[in-house]
């Protein structure tokens, strides 16, 4: 795990504790918790044409970048309780998927 990752499962971890909060940070809930976080981002998207920055309302870049913080927050704490290194696992997708996509001759 990178140190960037395993700082914020730290910070994730003691902000739970200090809150009581582990019995509700299952695998399920978290996961649940993680998605409605994702579609809050979509949301921000949805009927732009391309959702390129120049789309985008004023304000709406700082509404994305928190709503993109929450999926992180979550995704690193989903992967905490899982025991996923998350570095680790994005380098073997990204070999997997090297493999499954290879590069076009042409």
């Amino acid at each position: 795990m990178t140190d960037a990752l395993h700082d914020l499962r730290q910070r994730t971890r003691a902000f739970a504790a200090a809150r009581d909060w582990a019995p509700y940070h299952t695998p399920k809930n978290l996961a649940m918790a993680l998605s409605v976080e994702v579609a809050e981002l979509a949301e921000h998207f949805q009927w732009l044409p391309s959702g390129r920055a120049a789309e985008l309302a004023p304000g709406q870049q700082a509404a994305i970048r928190h709503e993109l913080a929450d999926v992180l927050l979550y995704l690193v704490q989903l992967a905490d309780q899982l025991e996923v290194d998350l570095h680790a696992a994005a380098l073997e997708k990204i070999q997997l998927n090297a493999v499954k996509y290879p590069p076009s001759k042409g």
